[in-house]
């Protein structure tokens, strides 16, 4: 379920003005942070501030990083990993209170989502090279010290201590938003009243372009994903894309697609892509991976837990479903 298991693209179309009366500037970086690229939009009132904030944004993702990343050996979460079933680790209450998010988001979908899926074994290729299946006994074995149930948490203390040794907690599916989220909620607070922080997909929006229209946001076709399947509005809101269209492999006529679940080891079906909207970036994105694991009819009934997010799905054979509260209600895909 990270960001090697769950490929997401959106894309950002923008127009650049500056009126007379209210001058604004649209400035643009792109960059590697946390494993993947960040297109980091930022617009201020003249380019030395947009310019000075964007690299404020990646100083703080590189904070972030270093806190969280469990392939960086000296981060928090890579000395959680290291002494599983040996001692609890003491965290920053940030790290503690993500973890927190997690585990109650791996609880509420019964493992569809899991935060130790980082230990599960890669039996599954997605490069061309297999043939058959795994056995269902390898496949078995391929999740044995996944389980979200064995992470102790100790509020107090702030300790994160994984039961079982050889455990591990990753926020490959968490992290890029909860970046993307903590970066515009820095912005703002310094009167950065526009721009957008998309983190491999995991997209962060607040105010408007520089003309004073909504930013417009593509969802690819997963079909075609050279081609845009949609443009949606967005002003103050997150939207994330979980799907499973670029690495798959068929057997007997089922797709399996290369997201896993964790709490069977087995790829999920179904589903091909999930986009999902809603306030922030780490949630939807959590709910993006999730939905994609559960299904469509487990998915809604997970969506309605959040009432503030909506989502548009698409199945395995191209049908698109729209959550009950989703809000363009002129919205038209094209295949």
């Amino acid at each position: 379920m990270n960001k090697l298991q769950s490929y997401k693209f959106l894309f950002l179309f923008t127009v650049v003005f500056c009126f007379s009366a209210n001058c604004q500037v649209l400035r643009k970086k792109t960059t590697l942070l946390m494993g993947g690229r960040f297109d980091i939009s930022i617009v201020a009132k003249d380019s030395a501030t947009a310019s000075q904030k964007i690299e404020e944004v990646i100083a703080e993702i590189s904070r972030i990083e270093n806190l969280i990343s469990d392939w960086k050996p000296d981060s928090q979460v890579s000395q959680v990993n290291q002494n599983s079933g040996i001692k609890p680790i003491k965290v920053d209450r940030e790290v503690f209170e993500l973890t927190q998010r997690a585990l109650k988001l791996s609880e509420i979908t019964n493992g569809g989502f899991d935060i130790s899926f980082a230990a599960m074994d890669r039996i599954w290729k997605f490069d061309g090279s297999m043939t058959e299946m795994p056995s269902a006994e390898a496949i078995k074995k391929s999740v044995e010290k996944v389980g979200y149930k064995n992470i102790i948490l100790d509020s107090i203390q702030s300790t994160i201590f994984l039961k079982i040794k050889g455990m591990k907690i990753g926020f490959g599916a968490l992290g890029e938003g909860y970046a993307t989220d903590k970066c515009r909620d820095m912005m703002i607070a310094q009167g950065i009243n526009a721009g957008i922080i998309n983190g491999s997909g995991d997209m962060s929006t607040w105010g408007k372009q520089p003309n004073g229209s909504l930013w417009k946001i593509g969802i690819t076709n997963p079909f075609k994903p050279e081609k845009v399947l949609a443009v949606v509005p967005l002003e103050q809101e997150a939207v994330t894309t979980s799907g499973s269209y670029e690495k798959f492999v068929v057997f007997n006529g089922k797709r399996y697609s290369h997201i896993i679940n964790p709490s069977t080891g087995y790829p999920a079906t179904g589903l091909c892509s999930v986009t999902v909207f809603g306030p922030n970036a780490e949630t939807a994105n959590g709910l993006s991976t999730s939905i994609i694991v559960l299904g469509q009819k487990e998915g809604f009934i997970l969506l309605q837990k959040f009432p503030q997010y909506s989502c548009l799905m698409i199945t395995d054979k191209g049908k698109v479903v729209k959550s009950s509260n989703f809000k363009i209600k002129d919205f038209k895909a094209k295949f």
